[in-house]
């Protein structure tokens, strides 16, 4: 499996991400987009904090699943259930001060959205990864 992370010349740059991602892969994987529930089913305390903490935790968790690791993600869009450009930031940069900041190396996406599916839910990330 190869993959390849490339910024174009006559592309802006960027905070970390890449623009262009190629992979030549035997596999990929698609997680569902990853929601800040604890095992038990309820929504992780400590606001967006608290919220991404708890969606980092499960992407590692699932990746580690199927044989994978955050330096095997090719796509990630981070959904942040906010107007606040601050909010955005925050999240962007807790991800990238964690474990799982490989995958952020990526092509990736961080939106703010109206809400998302769990009431009181502020963030959830959607990741593709290749093997």
């Amino acid at each position: 499996m190869t993959i390849e992370r490339a910024n174009p010349d006559g592309l802006h740059p960027t905070p970390g991400y890449h623009h262009v991602t190629k992979v030549q892969a035997d596999m990929l994987i698609y997680l569902a987009g990853q929601c800040p529930l604890q095992p038990s089913g309820d929504l992780a305390e400590g606001g967006l904090e608290g919220q991404t903490a708890q969606v980092i935790a499960n992407i590692l968790t699932a990746l580690e699943s199927a044989g994978a690791s955050p330096a095997d993600v090719v796509r990630t869009v981070i959904y942040v259930a906010s107007p606040v450009r601050e909010d955005l930031s925050a999240v962007w940069t807790q991800l990238n001060e964690s474990a799982l900041a490989p995958a952020f190396t990526s092509a990736s996406t961080l939106l703010g959205v109206a809400q998302l599916g769990f009431p009181g839910q502020l963030v959830e990330i959607d990741v593709t990864a290749a093997l």
